[in-house]
This record gives C-alpha cells, structure tokens and sequence, in this order.
C-alpha cells in the first residue's frame, strides 16, 4: 500500500461523507426542525436583561 492508495481511500472516504451530509440536510424526518430554524432571523428580538425597559439591541 503506497501513497496513492491512502490518497484514494480519502477521496472515497470524503465523497461518502459529503453523500451523508446532503442526505441529512435533505432527509424528510428534518424537514420540521430545518423549517423552524430558518424562520429565527425572522422574530422578534428580545429586550436584552439589564438594559433599559424597551431597548432592543
């Protein structure tokens, strides 16, 4: 086994685990929890604890 075995084995290593990633990030069962996660730019801020009364930073 010389170098470029090893250097294969990565490289087919590495493409499984992008496969995994986009099958996670596109899996059905996420759906909900990616959903929800995007819409947090979008809410209301909260006042910040020790701030004045209404002050939104």
């Amino acid at each position: 086994m010389d170098v470029n075995d090893l250097r294969a084995l990565s490289t087919v290593f590495m493409f499984v685990a992008f496969i995994g990633i986009v099958g996670f990030a596109i899996s059905r069962r996420r759906r909900a929890a990616f959903d929800e996660a995007a819409q947090v730019p979008f809410l209301d801020d909260q006042p910040v604890a020790g701030g004045p009364a209404g002050e939104k930073q």
